[in-house]
């Protein structure tokens, strides 16, 4: 629609031009296979004189010249012939062939005796036809076509012409229809802000609850739905949403990437993904830093949280808390190596028995006894 209403005075100037030139076709009045007939015509006036002269001499030939013509030849032969295949039976198929003959000559003789009674030799047809065809040559070029290929350009530019005849009523026909659709996405819209404002509050007490749990005991989370006073629409309706936080006892509410740190940044975000997990289908979640600045039984809920959030979906965790590690379904090694100043970082699988050495070495440090390979168990079986 936009783009029909910019180019409407573009289209108003070739509206113009098309018109006039198919005034000049439509006056030219040329049908579909005119060209090629009067062609055709032209070339047989233009030529009548020599078309009936040489008529009329084969005719002479083959029928009239009473001093002698073919057909009174072909009469004589069959007569000389008729009766020799009572000597010789090789013979017998000369008559017939020479009376198939003296036939064909009869029926060219009547065709060129009816063709000349009907050639047309009218000098007038013939100006009429000359000027024509100057005509259709003429404007042919004009177009920059063939002379046959000129009727269907004319066609053409009547189609053109028509489309832009018709833009105008399409524009008001379009701009109707972008109104009903946007009524549609208004009351739509307007649904959606309605549920988002009944649910907010619920969803705010329920993160924030879960932030408590997580280590932020003084955490507080608030959706914040503003909606446009001139409902100017957007693929997520007429609101601007904002999530809000404050971590500490006294600090307002200000918009969650300015105030939490990465850390805070994903527990938050992992109480919010385990809260809507139910509702929300998302095929992998990656968590970084969920475990910075707790530990114990805190980590040990993170971890628990993880597991639960990772029954309905994919879930990856960096983590150096064997609580949390512990909580995983599996579990993998990273490390770093350095060689010929190329670092690479290489990811291994373990194994039960791995996890539970790794898990012993993240409890005690380097050295791992037989008190930190039980509580490594334990890890696994609690899980």
């Amino acid at each position: 629609m936009k783009r029909l209403t910019q180019s409407r005075e573009e289209n108003e100037a070739q509206k113009q031009l098309l018109q006039y030139q198919v005034k000049e076709l439509d006056e030219l009045a040329l049908g579909e296979e005119e060209f090629n007939e009067i062609e055709e015509e032209h070339k047989r006036l233009s030529n009548s004189g020599e078309l009936a002269v040489a008529s009329q001499t084969a005719l002479s030939m083959l029928y009239d010249n009473d001093d002698g013509n073919a057909l009174q030849l072909l009469q004589m032969a069959s007569q000389q012939v008729c009766n020799l295949g009572e000597y010789d039976n090789s013979l017998n198929v000369i008559p017939q062939m020479l009376e198939e003959a003296i036939i064909q000559v009869q029926e060219a003789s009547q065709e060129l005796r009816s063709y000349l009674d009907n050639l047309d030799m009218d000098p007038h047809r013939l100006i009429y036809l000359e000027e024509r065809l100057a005509k259709i040559m003429s404007m042919a070029r004009k177009h920059y076509v063939m002379p046959n290929e000129l009727y269907q350009k004319h066609q053409d530019l009547l189609k053109e012409l028509d489309n832009l005849d018709c833009s105008d009523e399409r524009l008001e026909e379009m701009a109707e229809n972008v109104e009903a659709l946007r009524q549609k996405c208004l009351l739509a819209a307007e649904k959606l802000s309605k549920s988002r404002q009944r649910y907010a509050k619920e969803l705010d007490q329920k993160i924030s609850e879960s932030m408590h749990t997580l280590s932020m005991e003084h955490g507080e989370f608030s959706i914040n739905i503003a909606s446009d006073p001139e409902r100017m629409l957007s693929p997520i309706g007429y609101d601007s949403i904002s999530f809000l936080v404050s971590t500490n006892p006294g600090q307002p509410l200000q918009p969650l990437g300015k105030v939490a740190s990465g850390g805070e940044l994903s527990r938050i975000s992992l109480a919010i993904q385990v809260i809507t997990a139910q509702k929300i289908e998302t095929p992998s979640l990656i968590f970084d830093e969920v475990d910075v600045g707790i530990s114990g039984p805190t980590a040990a809920i993170v971890g628990k949280m993880l597991r639960t959030l990772g029954e309905s979906t994919q879930v990856m965790c960096v983590t150096h808390l064997p609580q949390v590690a512990g909580c995983g379904h599996q579990q993998m090694f990273v490390a770093k190596k350095t060689s010929e100043g190329q670092t690479e970082t290489n990811m291994r699988s373990l194994t039960e028995d791995d996890r539970i050495a790794e898990l012993a070495r993240l409890l005690g440090g380097s050295e791992i006894t037989e008190r930190t390979l039980a509580n490594a168990k334990e890890l696994l079986i609690a899980a």
